[in-house]
C-alpha cells in the first residue's frame, strides 16, 4: 500500500515550515532553528489538533539506546520553539502543553502544495523520480518520512 508523501510546505499564520529544504520562514524570511525544535514543530504540525506525547517526541529525536536527560532536553527545545515562534506557554497561539503528557499544535495549518499519494512502486506525476524512506515512528505508527532521490 502505497503511503503519503508529506507535503513539503506547511503554513500557520505568518510562517512557512519547508521539511525538504529544513526552513522555517516568517513573511517569508528564513528563520534560525535548530534541528530539535525544527523536528519538533515538524511533527506537531503533521498532527494538528492531536497531543503529540512526549514519548512520541524522544523516539522521533533519539535512536534507542540514547541515554539523556529526555525531559529537560524536549522541554528546552519547546522553549526554543516557542521563542522562534513568538510563541508563550501561559498563553500559547501555536503550542499548547499538555501536562504530564504531551503537546498540541493549536493553529489553523494549510499546506502551499499538495503531493498526491506516491510511493517508490506507484507511478503518477512524481513517477519519474525515486523516493527514499527516510523513517517513520517506531512500531510503524505516525508520520512517515520520504526524500526525493535525483
Amino acid at each position: 500500500m502505497p503511503t503519503s508523501v508529506p507535503n513539503r510546505v506547511l503554513r500557520f499564520g505568518v510562517f512557512e515550515l519547508d521539511q525538504w529544504s529544513g526552513e522555517l520562514r516568517k513573511h517569508g524570511v528564513r528563520m534560525k532553528l535548530q534541528e530539535q525544535p525544527f523536528q519538533i514543530l515538524a511533527l506537531l504540525l503533521y498532527h494538528p489538533g492531536e497531543v503529540v506525547s512526549r514519548e512520541d517526541i524522544r523516539n522521533k529525536l533519539w535512536p534507542e539506546n540514547t541515554f539523556v536527560d529526555f525531559d529537560n532536553a524536549i522541554s528546552s527545545a519547546v522553549r526554543k520553539l516557542r521563542e522562534a515562534l513568538g510563541d508563550s506557554a501561559e498563553n500559547p497561539r501555536f503550542i499548547e502543553t499538555i501536562a504530564r503528557h504531551g503537546y498540541r499544535f493549536i493553529a489553523s495549518v494549510s499546506s502551499k502544495d499538495e503531493r498526491p499519494d506516491v510511493g517508490p512502486a506507484q507511478s503518477g506525476p512524481l513517477s519519474s523520480r525515486n523516493w527514499i524512506k527516510l523513517g517513520s515512528r517506531s512500531g510503524g505508527n505516525g508520520p512517515v518520512w520520504w526524500a526525493p532521490v535525483w
